[in-house]
This record gives structure tokens, sequence and C-alpha cells, in this order.
């Protein structure tokens, strides 16, 4: 592999990176809907905001997320809808896999 391919591969290992944590994957699947703010974003997860903070840099730094600063309050949206494409593709996985599972138990 050389060293382009590696640093592609290396960028795409970020971004799933990024989502590899259930908090986070909620988080997208919640921006899927739209734009919300922290303070949303903080209730629906039922952590305290430093931690959905947290999460939301992390999506951020990733280039899933963005912000924009409305008044005092924060909203976040998918930078890139497409995402949800990839949480649609996860649950064929687990559906093919659950499947895979009941056919040995028959």
């Amino acid at each position: 592999m050389n060293t382009k391919t590696q640093a592609r591969f290396e960028a795409r290992a970020r971004v799933l990176k990024a989502v590899a944590h259930p908090t986070r994957l909620f988080i997208v699947e919640e921006l899927s809907h739209g734009a919300r703010c922290v303070c949303e974003l903080t209730e629906m997860v039922g952590a305290d905001m430093s931690t959905v903070s947290k999460h939301l840099t992390v999506l951020r730094s990733a280039g899933i997320v963005e912000d924009e600063k409305r008044g005092n309050q924060v909203f976040y949206a998918l930078r890139c809808p497409c995402v949800v494409n990839f949480l649609g593709c996860i649950e064929d996985v687990l559906k093919q896999r659950a499947k895979g599972e009941m056919e040995l138990v028959r």
C-alpha cells in the first residue's frame, strides 16, 4: 500500500472511529431528523452537557457534524447527511447476521 492510499484509509478509519460509540450513533440518528441544540441533545441522551459536548466535538472533528451559534445556543446538524445511509447498511448487516444465527438453531 502506498502512502497516499494509506492516508486515505486512515482518514476513513478516523470517521468510523468517530461514530463507533452508542451515544454518538444516537446523536447522528437524531440529527438526521434536523438540527438540534446542545440542550435538546443533552436531554435526549440523558447525560450532562459536558459529556454530550465531548461527543459532539469528536463528531465535528471527524467532519460528520457542523455547528451554528444562534443567540446563546449552539445548534448541530449533519454536515454530510449521507452518513445515515451507512447506518442503514449497518442495520442490514445486523439483520443478515440474525437471520444466519436463526438458521443455525433450526
